[in-house]
């Protein structure tokens, strides 16, 4: 009898984030009343999320079943991996299970947002398996841009699951520390449930290369280069940092790190026994000034154009300490995401025009990606043997492409999932199915406030930004139903007053005769006068200029 019970058994996979996008990666699995979840990341706001800093998953799911949580299981240190964990743990404060680099990093978060005193942080290492449940998690070690990656070994009582999170194959990484491969296929022939990969160079053929191939080509560069280099990467890659350090060492130069994001991760990194540079060799950005040109390298953030970062602001001239000197070398170390290009090519234009010499990845191999090309993954399918598939992480085509592979290497269409965020995949011993769906989305976060920006602001941000605001303010006698004063119309992204003086003036009897019909036809409910303030000055200037700016009334009682 019992036996009968546990084969009609099933677990529920619930991506609530990372799938047909980049970022906000995080998934629930759910056994009975028991639930675990695989990191908690967040994305960054394109350019039509007009004010808002950050974008966090939608927890709702999660926080009506809170008593089931039992914890967060983390891959790796990266921000779409990490980042939603502060604003997850006010919510639903579960303990946390991650590799040394990894928890350093989320401990400084949490100090950030002044919870650290109250979370539990756990640490393991690659090869370790929490017992939590009836889940246990097993660390597996793999590549990628930063160390202490691992992927995870859900061992359920319904089978193996295992979870990717990013990764390559790198066989000569930095640290020695090379991909389990050994482990893969040691579950394989055990037998995999599901497998869980992620798929953001599912459509580039053939292999990443490797990390190191990026310190040859950096220690040339920095053999030749004769005043300062300026490195920009991303915080977060400790190795592609430990490889600019080891040719500035090399090579005689003191090194400053710049951006805050950057200070801190190597701060952490280095105190953790991640980053490696001599003692003597670290110097504050405000002495870079007391050393010859050719003896300073600056790593810095802003590889990716944000207008914010500080590789932006010494293009532009802004920044307080740093200013681009003929001979300068910049060297930006990484690919523009999607969406970035335009402005890290604005970037890379203003530094030419001030006279440094700008390396990127089109002139000089001086970027390696730290995710699975599609031979790579076709070895980890090939050692895993799974039952059922679901690529994760990456945008819909790169999940589309990685489907692909997987049913080139011979898995039945049927046994393949391409969910969709909030989707619920529930599986038991011998079959899968896509069972219906769970409250998902994204959270908006403006500042301090946390989800309090919905589709309306941001519809009027949009607006504005696009089209600009009228503002009529106008002063009415109710008693006596005339107008005392205005209308006055003020204008700000709309047009150049002084020279739509008459455009200005038409606007204004638009809206006072408005007003007078509407106090002659007894209507004096100050909203409806409003709307059809409104309605009238749209109506013309859409006419007049085909613009619908924002339309404001601000009407006076005396």
């Amino acid at each position: 009898m019992a036996n009968k019970i546990k084969n009609k058994s099933k677990i529920k996979v619930i991506p609530l984030g990372g799938l047909g996008e980049i970022g906000k990666n995080i998934t629930a699995f759910e056994y009975e009343d028991e639930i675990v979840i695989i990191d908690c990341g967040l994305a960054f706001p394109d350019e039509e999320l007009y004010g808002i800093d950050l974008i966090v998953p939608d927890i709702t799911y999660l926080k009506r079943n809170v008593n089931k949580v039992k914890g967060i299981f983390i891959t790796h240190g990266h921000e779409d991996h990490i980042g939603g964990l502060p604003y997850f743990l006010k919510q639903i404060n579960a303990p946390i299970y991650g590799t040394k680099l990894t928890l350093g990093l989320i401990e400084s978060k949490l100090i950030d947002h002044n919870i650290l005193s109250d979370c539990t942080l756990n640490m393991v290492s690659a090869g370790d398996t929490v017992e939590l449940g009836s889940f246990k998690m097993e660390f597996i070690r793999t590549n990628h841009s930063i160390a202490d990656s691992c992927a995870i070994a859900l061992h359920t009582p319904v089978g193996v699951i295992v979870h990717s999170g990013d990764f390559k194959v790198d066989f000569t990484p930095i640290d020695g520390e090379t991909i389990d491969l050994q482990r893969y296929a040691q579950l394989g022939k055990r037998g995999v449930l599901l497998f869980m990969a992620e798929s953001t160079n599912a459509y580039h053929e053939g292999y990443t290369m490797s990390e190191r191939t990026v310190g040859e080509k950096l220690e040339n560069l920095f053999d030749k280069a004769k005043g300062r280099v300026i490195v920009a990467t991303f915080a977060s890659n400790i190795h592609r940092i430990q490889q600019i350090a080891n040719a500035s060492i090399k090579n005689g130069r003191k090194i400053a790190f710049s951006g805050r994001s950057m200070e801190k991760i190597s701060e952490v990194a280095i105190d953790l026994g991640y980053l490696f540079i001599p003692e003597g060799t670290i110097i504050n950005l405000s002495e870079i000034n007391k050393y010859p040109s050719g003896n300073i390298t600056i790593i810095t953030t802003g590889s990716q154009g944000e207008p914010m970062a500080a590789l932006t602001r010494i293009a532009s001239g802004t920044h307080k300490s740093i200013q681009i000197e003929k001979g300068d070398t910049v060297i930006i170390s990484a690919s523009p995401i999607p969406g970035n290009q335009r402005a890290v090519s604005n970037v890379i234009n203003e530094l030419t025009e001030r006279g440094a010499d700008v390396i990127y990845k089109s002139i000089e191999e001086i970027h390696v990606s730290g995710h699975a090309c599609a031979e790579e993954l076709r070895l980890i399918h090939a050692l895993l043997k799974p039952k059922f598939f679901m690529p994760i992480h990456g945008e819909y085509k790169h999940l589309i492409s990685h489907a692909k592979i997987a049913e080139s290497m011979g898995m039945d269409k049927s046994h393949i999932f391409l969910l969709e965020t909030g989707n619920v995949l529930e599986l038991s011993r011998s079959k899968a199915q896509i069972s219906g769906s769970v409250p998902s989305g994204r959270v908006l976060i403006d500042g301090i406030g946390v989800g309090d920006v919905g589709n309306v602001v941001l519809r009027d941000r949009k607006s504005l930004a696009e089209n600009g605001i009228i503002t009529v303010v106008i002063a009415i006698d109710k008693e006596n139903r005339n107008v005392i004063s205005g209308p006055d119309i003020i204008t700000r992204g709309f047009v150049y007053v002084k020279e739509s003086e008459k455009l200005i003036r038409d606007i204004k009897v638009i809206a006072t005769k408005c007003v007078e019909r509407c106090l002659a036809n007894n209507i004096i409910q100050w909203s409806e006068i409003k709307n059809s303030i409104r309605r009238e000055i749209d109506n013309f200037v859409y006419g007049k200029m085909k613009r619908k700016p924002m339309v404001l009334t601000v009407i006076t009682e005396i």
